[in-house]
């Protein structure tokens, strides 16, 4: 009986492991090698293919005033549009989790819509409504509204305000599963001990939901520093930011540089994994702090 059991289990431990073969391989040829790859490349020379190994490229990247330049603007760009998504998709999650009926089914069909609408077509459309000949400037002119007239789209400005739309429904979709967690007892209970609306929120329900919403933030900022097609199609090489750069390297005008394009690859991922690092070192002394 124990063989027979103990043959069952190996059958269906070999079988589980024939099953994930097709995924293994997708991730060995698809992520990991071409990861290995990327870092190899990044300590080759583009000036001498003989060189093997030089830290050239990485000196390159941040004694140069183009490439530092580069990596502030997408970490003050990253950081302004996560930070506003987040907390306007709080309120956004916190409506959709609160609503019922035939608005909120509404509500998730425009936020699936508009968590498509990213890239080129969504610089093409702030064009269109916010450009220098927009509708909405136009309108500004007839009426003399100050604000919106003054208001550059081509600059830093506009880049951080599309980049602000295409991150608040994706954070909103991300949040509202977590306010599920949310108990109505727990609501309850504040109001019968006399708390109010924001006692709540700030004591039971943001520490409640503090995993979801640091896990949130962590896909907004790999999506915001990642992000190349909006800030392209809107500025393309007039505005040095960090993808943008690393395209620039790949497909260079003159010549390319393919090292110097891993290299800054390399850079924008150890930038991703210490937000992630960091995320997950909030989250965890924050679940301690709660369970003590």
């Amino acid at each position: 009986m124990k063989n027979a059991s103990g043959g069952k289990k190996m059958t269906s431990k070999y079988t589980y492991l024939l099953v994930l073969l097709p995924f293994l391989t997708v991730v060995l040829l698809f992520e990991l090698l071409p990861l290995f790859m990327l870092i190899i490349d990044s300590f080759g020379s583009d000036a001498d293919k003989t060189v093997l190994f030089t830290l050239e490229n990485y000196k390159k990247i941040f004694t140069t005033l183009s490439y530092k330049t580069a990596i502030k603007n997408s970490l003050i760009i990253t950081f302004v549009s996560t930070v506003v998504g987040i907390v306007i998709a709080f309120l956004g999650a916190q409506a959709a989790h609160n609503s019922r009926g035939k608005f909120r089914n509404a509500f998730m069909a425009v936020l699936n819509m508009t968590s498509n609408f990213a890239g080129v077509p969504l610089a093409f459309a702030y064009m269109i409504i916010i450009g220098n000949a927009g509708v909405l400037k136009q309108v500004a002119n007839v009426y003399g509204i100050g604000f919106i007239q003054n208001f550059d789209l081509y600059s830093s400005s506009g880049l951080i305000l599309m980049y602000i739309y295409f991150q608040i429904p994706l954070s909103t979709l991300l949040l509202i599963p977590a306010f599920n967690g949310i108990r109505k007892e727990w609501q309850e209970a504040n109001m019968l001990l006399g708390g109010r609306s924001s006692t709540f929120w700030f004591k039971v329900g943001i520490p409640v939901l503090i995993p979801s919403i640091f896990g949130t933030i962590s896909v907004l900022f790999a999506n915001a520093l990642c992000a190349y097609a909006t800030a392209y199609a809107l500025l393309m090489n007039n505005f040095s930011l960090l993808p943008v750069n690393i395209s620039a390297a790949f497909t260079g005008d003159i010549r390319s540089q393919p090292s110097l394009g891993a290299a800054l690859s390399v850079v924008m991922m150890i930038l991703m994994v210490v937000v992630i690092f960091v995320d997950n070192y909030i989250v965890k002394k924050t679940t301690q702090w709660k369970t003590r």
